[in-house]
């Protein structure tokens, strides 16, 4: 018989615990979840999985897979969302400014690439700004070793991306999988698997978990994989984490990054501040120190204009998501007032 979870098991802490009333300790339950579905939620607690309706106001509000919720232990309807400790998101793929959740309450992001022509310097720099301004402790993670005579050439490309960065080169296929990554997925710890399709991220999945999720071989052509993951789910790990798997993302579309941007670039960060001029653009600016480490061959050109055009990324899609989010909050609030006016003009009938 399998030993019940406690809350601690699931990831509980006194950060979450700290945000309930005395009331609500008594009269609802926290609730893990694991999958979210268009109308319902796939949650984990002491007493097992439930699924949760989202209904009313609470069907409005985000909820990403590894929020923790809380519901009325009478009824089993949901109450609200707890604050979170991480949140990850991207802007929305498509012309609406939204925002998208991919997970929360993360401890480490699994960052996955490959020992091949997967491997992408400024698609990995994306995934870094996206971790660290969330507060996520983000580790690359190289498959395909046994593919390539020369791994560490490869683990220095991922080193060289940013200081201290942590790099993992494995051969997703071998036992070291669980040796190298399950010290991340002890109890009560949460991670999440990013990267493109076909790079190994689902026999990663199987091998630091129980589950056997599909897996497809890359194109040797491009090196390109197929979706095995179709929708983001919480497993647990075989070490008493838990791991979230997501479906590979083709693009990464940052939007509120900027203290993450300048984690990942402290090198041109540092270098801009001993710049004459306080709006120096980096380009033709006398006393410029950026070009002066081009110029001597400490800065490479192509990562300063990666840079460059993450913060005008960012920049941008910071500002429409917050006007989206502004304008559907006018019109939230000009439908509630149109509902109240509604009923009193109901009231008025005899």
């Amino acid at each position: 018989m399998t030993n019940p979870l406690s809350l601690a098991d699931l990831g509980w802490t006194p950060f979450y615990q700290s945000q309930l009333s005395l009331a609500e300790c008594e009269s609802h339950r926290p609730l893990r979840v694991t999958e979210v579905h268009r109308n319902a939620l796939d949650t984990l607690g002491p007493d097992g999985p439930q699924r949760v309706p989202m209904t009313g106001s609470f069907a409005d509000h985000g909820i990403a897979v590894g929020d923790w919720i809380l519901i009325d232990a009478a009824s089993s309807q949901p109450a609200r969302v707890l604050d979170r400790k991480s949140l990850l998101q991207r802007r929305a793929a498509g012309n609406e400014p939204s925002a998208q959740l991919i997970a929360a309450n993360i401890d480490t992001l699994f960052i996955t690439s490959s020992c091949n022509a997967d491997f992408n310097p400024a698609r990995l720099e994306r995934y870094l700004a996206l971790a660290l301004q969330a507060g996520v402790d983000p580790i690359i993670v190289l498959t395909k070793s046994d593919l390539t005579d020369a791994p560490d050439d490869w683990r220095r490309r991922a080193e060289a991306i940013m200081r201290g960065v942590l790099v993992e080169v494995i051969d997703a296929k071998s036992g070291e999988v669980v040796d190298r990554l399950a010290p991340f997925c002890a109890k009560g710890r949460t991670v999440a698997l990013l990267g493109s399709s076909g790079v190994g991220k689902s026999t990663i999945t199987n091998a630091l978990t129980d589950d056997t999720a599909a897996t497809q071989e890359i194109r040797q052509d491009d090196a390109k994989g197929r979706h095995t993951t179709t929708a983001r789910s919480m497993h647990r790990t075989r070490s008493g984490g838990w791991l979230i798997d997501t479906p590979g993302i083709r693009e990464l579309r940052l939007f509120d990054v900027g203290e993450g941007l300048g984690e990942v670039f402290e090198d041109i960060v540092d270098l801009a501040a001993n710049c004459r001029f306080n709006d120096c653009a980096h380009e033709t600016e006398p006393g410029c120190a950026v070009q002066a480490a081009i110029e001597t061959g400490t800065l490479d050109t192509a990562r300063l204009l990666r840079w460059q055009k993450l913060v005008r990324e960012d920049r941008h899609n910071t500002e429409s998501v917050a006007e989206h989010r502004a304008r559907n909050r006018g019109m939230q609030k000009i439908y509630r007032e149109g509902k109240k006016r509604g009923k009193a003009k109901r009231g008025d009938v005899p």
